[in-house]
């Protein structure tokens, strides 16, 4: 295949490329990129047309799914393209040597709450917000709706009892963890869930998800491939 996407040329193809949109999987990476400080391009690939099912974005991501990256600088000096969001922050963060602790035992502790946000807390709410808000009026079982409500709370139930006493995941660092869990939090403001998962009751997370959202570079991040940008 080409370096680049057709559909999607780098008018800099020294830098790494991100095609993505601003959806809680698509902050995680361009966050992660605005933090590091590292030079990318963002490419729109809005996902409400369709265009993940672009023969050249599946060449990036069979899954179709974004974000996908290429890094024409990767391992070795040679180009890598990748896809899932775990895999690509912890690339990311061994690129800079940024946002992964360097002791082991602090390094696997963060990336336990990495996968922590991969297999329950985006699922689950992603879920919530599909079942609570886009197909509310789709069906007229409340199985679907009450399932995810009740894992959600679960879920921010353990992360407030994470953030008792500290500023991130892990403690005064801020990781991968949060670039990761951070947009999710954010995530049932669209939603428009707070009332159903009583999210006051978390204060905790809610104060965690407002200081990182404080952080400039974050704001920045999020606002990265939106539709109307």
């Amino acid at each position: 295949m080409s370096n680049f996407p057709k559909r999607w040329p780098a008018a800099d193809p020294t830098v790494l490329q991100l095609y993505s949109m601003g959806t809680p999987n698509g902050q995680k990476v361009s966050i992660m990129l605005e933090e590091t400080g590292l030079p990318y391009e963002p490419h729109l690939v809005n996902i409400i047309k369709n265009d993940q099912f672009d023969e050249d974005f599946l060449k990036l991501n069979p899954n179709n799914k974004i974000p996908a990256i290429v890094d024409p600088n990767g391992p070795n000096g040679e180009r890598i393209a990748m896809m899932e969001t775990g895999a690509i922050l912890m690339y990311l963060a061994e690129k800079t040597g940024q946002f992964l602790p360097k002791d082991p035992a602090k390094r696997w502790e963060t990336l336990q709450w990495l996968f922590f946000q991969v297999a329950h807390v985006g699922p689950m709410f992603g879920q919530f917000g599909h079942f609570y808000k886009f197909a509310a009026d789709k069906t007229s079982d409340s199985y679907g709706v009450e399932r995810f409500t009740s894992e959600s709370k679960r879920l921010l139930g353990v992360l407030n009892q994470r953030l008792q006493g500290q500023e991130w995941i892990m403690g005064d660092e801020l990781t991968i963890a949060d670039m990761a869990i951070g947009p999710w939090i954010k995530a049932l403001d669209f939603y428009e869930g707070h009332e159903a998962l009583d999210t006051a009751a978390y204060n905790n997370v809610m104060q965690y998800c407002e200081r990182f959202y404080a952080r400039p570079a974050v704001e920045k991040g999020s606002q990265v491939c939106m539709p109307n940008s």
